[in-house]
């Protein structure tokens, strides 16, 4: 996970089990998941700590692209089992009060920025989970994504329900789920589980500069871009169509889109400019 010579991140805040730091002058934040010796499994002061993380980047209109990622050998190995253990051998909880990690990963698909998952080596159960509700997932080709859950007597909570409404074909899912073997960056993609898989060398410098492109933008697209694509997805093609009208309604109150068309043509000249930047930026 080697950084960019250019990238100067600066600490936000730091928790035991988790790293807020923002990259200097470019409206990316990045959360580092901070247990590598136990291979950044999740349990609860983890979760407590990312949410508080976004918090702080909530107040903080800059930054617009969130890098989650994992200290050392590992993106997370999955839930820690005796969080869990204790999650489940608790008092029964009531249908409107989910658990730390559902809570997290309902909170991420509403999160108003672009939530970028940075994966390497192992992203399992519970962790897959999470990371499907990032908007966008870089992984190292040589990473490896899986459920264990049916080995150790579960079925997969959040990991079935976010890989099927994610667009993977069901017997693909049961084989995944089933079998319990783990797929490799590469299969991950071919399935379309993540956005893109990169040679793990280039994992940290690509996931960079592209959170840098979008950290470049203006917030209000972005925001409007999410909610459709978040909230879309649950719905039938006619009433996705209806919400885009509403968006499209709801983002010409905070931006004009058309404000700076005549710049962006011109930049446009001789093929696609990503370099182009609103005045409003």
């Amino acid at each position: 996970m080697t950084e960019g010579a250019a990238d100067r991140w600066i600490n936000i805040r730091t928790w035991p089990e988790l790293i807020l730091d923002r990259l200097e002058d470019a409206g990316v934040a990045r959360i580092t998941l901070n247990r590598p010796d136990k291979r950044n499994c999740w349990n609860e002061a983890m979760c407590e700590a990312f949410m508080q993380s976004l918090e702080i980047i909530r107040a903080d209109k800059e930054l617009k692209a969130v890098i989650t990622r994992g200290a050392g050998p590992c993106f997370s190995s999955g839930l820690d089992l005796n969080f869990l253990k204790g999650v489940s051998d608790g008092p029964l909880l009531d249908w409107d009060r989910p658990t730390p990690t559902i809570h997290l990963a309902e909170t991420l698909r509403g999160f108003p920025r672009i939530m970028i998952a940075q994966v390497h080596g192992y992203c399992l159960g519970g962790a897959l989970g999470i990371m499907n509700c990032h908007d966008l997932v870089f992984a190292a080709e040589d990473a490896q994504l899986g459920m264990p859950e049916i080995l150790r007597g579960s079925f997969g909570q959040l990991v079935t329900s976010t890989l099927l409404h994610g667009g993977v074909p069901i017997k693909k899912l049961s084989y995944i789920a089933l079998v319990g073997r783990n797929l490799s960056g590469i299969e991950a993609d071919q399935l379309g589980i993540i956005s893109m898989t990169v040679p793990a060398a280039e994992l940290e410098s690509h996931t960079t500069k592209i959170a840098r492109e979008i950290g470049s933008r203006h917030l209000a697209p972005l925001e409007h871009h999410k909610i459709t694509a978040q909230m879309g997805r649950d719905l039938t093609l006619s009433q996705a169509i209806q919400l885009d009208q509403l968006v499209g309604q709801r983002l010409r109150r905070a931006m004009d889109p058309l404000g700076d068309v005549g710049a962006y043509l011109k930049s446009q000249k001789g093929g696609p400019n990503l370099d182009f930047k609103r005045e409003d930026v």
